[in-house]
């Protein structure tokens, strides 16, 4: 069944500015594993010019420029998908995973370079990881249970301040949003010896059609929000992804639009504007389609 889903981005400035060039990451990446049946994309002011383009990371990516000044920056976003059904747990099942630690080829060691450089571990990011198992074992289970790890420590919240925290910050507060938890993921890997990338996207989850036999009183409603995790790379499988928000991985409710080894390549937007007070917001909405 298509799902289709209305994503409205709103920057309100108190005053009229000048916007620098806004690059756009809302568009699903190349490697995502459903069917984009449609995708539109309207920026206000209408006079922005759109280009669209790939950046370092195979990431689709629209850059935006505004000739004159403005009050308002708009965003929406229509696109519609199928709503495939993805078993990622057939992944952890492969007969070719590698164990721990994964031994990747020269050829890889270069192309996976920016995806194994390590932030620096400070005293409560190398505590934590002297408790993690690192016994040998196949890989896909050393990555279902340190996911699984790091959602049991990790309180999860809505947290509204720009940025992402490091790793010692979220420790020592152990909670923090998506972003937080999936960074924080990405570098116990790396300092576990894989490559790991952050990715951002949508978590889509449609309500269950209605079934003959339930009472008036039950209802559904579609849900979907803006998200963030961590995939990891395993020889002989590929990208692995994993969501430290729920402990579970990756699979057809996610839907990634950008993946980059550091959190901001991977923002939705991004762009200078003049200094000014800024009322941002945003929408989302998701219905499913009949089918065709």
């Amino acid at each position: 069944m298509p799902i289709a889903l209305h994503h409205v981005t709103q920057y309100l400035y108190d005053r009229h500015v000048r916007l620098g060039p806004q690059i756009i990451r809302l568009r699903p990446a190349p490697h995502y594993r459903g069917r984009v049946i449609s995708y539109a994309m309207k920026v206000e002011p209408a006079s922005g010019v759109v280009r669209w383009m790939q950046d370092a990371f195979s990431n689709e990516i629209a850059e935006v420029s505004f000739p004159d000044a403005c009050e308002l920056f708009r965003i929406s976003v229509d696109l519609v998908i199928d709503d495939l059904i993805i078993h990622p747990f057939g992944t952890l099942l492969h007969p070719d995973a590698c164990d721990v630690p994964p031994v990747y080829d020269s050829p890889l060691i270069k192309a996976l370079a920016p995806y194994r450089h390590l932030e620096p571990a400070g005293a409560l990011l190398q505590q934590y990881l002297g408790t993690i198992d690192r016994s040998t074992r196949r890989a896909t289970d050393f990555l279902l249970a340190i996911n699984q790890r790091v959602h049991s420590d990790i309180r999860y919240l809505v947290r509204r301040e720009h940025g992402v925290q490091t790793p010692e910050q979220t420790l020592h507060k152990q909670s923090g949003s998506c972003r937080d938890s999936g960074w924080l993921l990405v570098q116990l890997l790396r300092h576990c010896g894989f490559a790991a990338r952050f990715v951002s996207g949508y978590l889509m989850q449609p309500s269950p059609p209605a079934q003959p036999a339930e009472a008036p009183s039950v209802s559904h409603a579609d849900q979907i929000e803006l998200h963030a995790w961590c995939e990891a790379y395993v020889p002989d499988i590929g990208w692995i992804g994993l969501d430290p928000t729920s402990g579970l991985l990756a699979g057809a409710a996610h839907v990634p639009v950008a993946c980059a080894p550091l959190p901001a390549a991977a923002a939705p937007v991004e762009g200078n504007v003049d200094t000014c007070e800024v009322d941002f917001s945003y929408r989302l909405a998701i219905s499913s389609l009949p089918s065709p």
